[in-house]
């Protein structure tokens, strides 16, 4: 394919444009003004909590076992007991959902996935709106509370 060819008549418009052309002015917008809040993290936690969450140094105030239960009861049970956890004033919690296949049997007639179902699902219904207004921070426990089979839940203070 060819190019064009441009005319000395657009050449000379070019050149005419560009020289009665200015720079733009450039203006910097300024950065809005960070805000001081209690929590240094966007998790609701501050720094010195979740460290001690990560070494495994905080006892759970109560904790509960989902292990053997179907979805729709560990859901119920799961969405009442946090309820209830977060009316007595408790802040750590521990909920044991369990690693889901631990021998890693993919022809498992169980197994339909390498995780287990409620170790799935716990996560999610935690963010369901009901109990994410409870709750400060998930992650996962450290191992001398269950490691990945079990969640670490701060629950936010009680107004």
């Amino acid at each position: 394919m060819r190019r064009r060819i441009t005319s000395d008549e657009e050449r000379k418009l070019f050149e005419q444009e560009v020289k009665e052309s200015r720079p733009l002015k450039v203006t910097m917008s300024k950065p809005a003004p960070r805000r001081k809040s209690a929590a240094t993290s966007p998790s609701g936690v501050n720094g010195g909590t979740q460290d001690r969450l990560r070494r495994g140094q905080m006892e759970p105030d109560a904790r509960i076992d989902l292990h053997g239960m179907t979805q729709i009861a560990a859901h119920r049970t799961l969405f009442a007991w946090l309820t209830a956890a977060h009316n007595r004033g408790h802040r750590l919690v521990l909920v044991i959902t369990g690693k889901g296949n631990p021998k890693n049997d993919e022809n498992a007639p169980w197994m339909m996935s390498d995780r287990g179902v409620l170790k799935q699902m716990v996560p999610r219904w935690l963010n369901e709106a009901a109990l994410a207004a409870l709750i400060a921070d998930v992650r996962p426990a450290h191992a001398r509370h269950g490691g990945g089979g079990a969640l670490y839940v701060y629950l936010r203070k009680r107004a």
